[in-house]
């Protein structure tokens, strides 16, 4: 999908295989070749989806830069776009120029934290904490050493990056030497600026990050599920008053249908692609063995990621899907970690080699209603739980040790939209419309509504319900005993 913007002779162009020419400004240029952002060329966008869709090796770095061409064709869209002129200009600090430029900035940057094999290797981190055995980062009192107190998550390291590097060739002295914000900067990326229109752009169910991976994912997998009308949706964006002084964003009547074949692409897309069986089973894989390396202190903990990244220590650059693979491959190479399963593990992620799953009517992928207090998914968690149980128990009993079974249950459900019946809990009606993450339908006189209630949407309908999709993966001594005992289908 070539770009409707051509660039000028001699002026800085990015090719991208989505949208043709993307013209950058001056200080993008700087920010795309700073070390930093270089490191997002070695971390693919769908972990290991690649060990089921070949194609599937594009990587952070063409996705975010995509993710700022799709935030700009949306301000243009809504008519918060300044010209070029102004844009390009890097005298040009006028509010409306430094508010587009933000947002492109916001755009290009929101993934900058992205861990090893993006949310498989994350989840791990999270799950660990802070490792207060080897504390590394100086404390502001008394010259005590103390881990830094933020949750183990991308947003906030890319926040952390965003705000702490200010020396040559650090972010945040390239952003300050340009006149941004890096506050504000980070606050549009957690979508938790002061402008709701702002927060909507960068983090809502219609946002530029959506507007990309959806269509990118979908071009380098091959398949078709994350494809929808791109072009409609952006020629029919239109900005609202949402009162307090806020200004929102949603989208003509005329184009319902073809917001609500977005949101149906993505659920599809998650359904099928993200949670398809054959790569997520290597996601999990190296999701237990990052949280077994961070409890045996064999790979970088989330405060020495801090420490390297204030102290501008070139391990921080290397910390990629290739530093996790090498250290799979010395840590089982050296025997680092003396335990059978760990080191059976390594061998399935780096060989391809995936474990068997656990075919059981209780984890059977199924589609639930939602009665507003997460009643069924809570039964089933509970009774797969027990099922763990006793899975667990018959292989200590009979086993001879070697058996394993690794459950992933997922936090989130795959959805297409929040039900109404979420959105209103704890507000007022007259509020709904500065939410920032529900898509709003506009009329042609100007009037927002909530997608979900408009009586001739499907999404009021099927927001209420998802996709739950529990798995369970296990070696073949397990898969064995366990079919030898009856306990689970043949």
């Amino acid at each position: 999908m070539a770009s409707n913007h051509r660039p000028a002779r001699n002026s800085r162009i990015i090719y991208d295989v989505l949208y043709g020419f993307i013209p950058i400004t001056e200080w993008e240029e700087k920010i795309i070749n700073s070390p930093f952002f270089q490191r997002l060329r070695w971390i693919k966008q769908l972990g290991f989806a690649n060990y089921i869709f070949p194609g599937a090796e594009h990587n952070r770095f063409a996705h975010v830069i995509g993710v700022m061409h799709s935030m700009d064709q949306m301000i243009r869209a809504l008519g918060l776009a300044v010209s070029d002129a102004e844009l390009f200009d890097p005298r040009s600090k006028n509010p409306g120029t430094m508010f587009h430029k933000s947002l492109r900035i916001a755009a290009l940057l929101h993934d900058l934290g992205t861990f090893p094999f993006s949310h498989a290797i994350e989840n791990a981190y999270m799950r660990h904490g802070n490792d207060s055995r080897r504390p590394s980062r100086s404390g502001r009192s008394g010259g005590k050493k103390t881990p830094k107190d933020l949750p183990n998550s991308h947003e906030h390291l890319g926040s952390f990056i965003i705000k702490n590097t200010r020396y040559d060739g650090g972010l945040t002295q390239i952003l300050e030497n340009y006149g941004f914000d890096v506050q504000m900067i980070s606050k549009i990326i957690k979508g938790e600026s002061p402008h709701l229109v702002a927060n909507q752009l960068m983090h809502s169910d219609l946002d530029a990050d959506r507007m990309d991976y959806l269509m990118r994912d979908s071009h380098y997998t091959g398949i078709k599920y994350g494809q929808f009308d791109r072009e409609y949706i952006l020629a029919n964006l239109v900005t609202y008053d949402a009162g307090s002084g806020q200004l929102a964003f949603g989208v003509r009547e005329n184009a319902t249908h073809a917001v609500e074949d977005f949101l149906i692409a993505r659920f599809s897309w998650y359904s099928q692609v993200i949670k398809n069986q054959g790569s997520a089973k290597f996601d999990i894989i190296s999701s237990h063995l990052a949280e077994k390396f961070l409890e045996h202190d064999q790979i970088h903990q989330f405060h020495d990621l801090l420490q390297m990244i204030e102290d501008k220590d070139e391990r921080f650059f290397w910390w990629t899907d290739m530093y996790f693979m090498n250290r799979c491959q010395e840590i089982r190479y050296k025997k680092l970690i003396k335990d059978p399963r760990v080191e059976q593990l390594i061998e399935m992620l780096l060989y391809r080699k995936p474990p068997k799953t656990i075919h059981h009517e209780l984890l059977a992928h199924r589609i639930i209603k939602d009665d507003g207090n997460s009643t069924e998914k809570n039964k089933l968690v509970n009774k797969i739980g027990k099922l763990m149980e006793e899975f667990q128990n018959v292989m200590k009993k009979h086993g001879t040790g070697k058996e394993w079974i690794l459950l992933d249950i997922p936090s989130k459900d795959v959805v297409f939209t929040r039900p109404l019946k979420h959105i209103m809990k704890g507000r007022s009606s007259d509020n709904l419309y500065r939410e920032r993450d529900p898509v709003k339908v506009v009329s042609k006189y100007g009037k927002p509504s909530l997608l979900v209630q408009e009586e001739k949407s499907l999404m009021q309908h099927l927001s209420n319900f998802s996709n739950f999709i529990p798995s369970a993966y296990a070696n073949d001594e397990a898969i064995a005993l366990l079919r030898s005992k009856g306990l689970i289908d043949k």
